[in-house]
């Protein structure tokens, strides 16, 4: 799965093990390991969240 935030494409394996949120930092545990996504606003953490739990 490919998420595109601000030009930059960020890749999730399936299956997520575990996702850790603070305000505009989301860790994702997949199949590849721990993944640290940084957003500039609350708003597009929670659409990036969002993505996740639909996929």
């Amino acid at each position: 799965m490919s998420y595109t935030y601000n030009g930059a494409v960020y890749s999730i394996t399936a299956p997520v093990t575990s996702i850790s949120v603070n305000k505009f930092n989301v860790v994702v545990r997949d199949q590849t390991g721990a993944r640290l996504f940084t957003f500039t606003n609350v708003n597009d953490s929670k659409r990036f969240l969002a993505w996740v739990y639909q996929a």
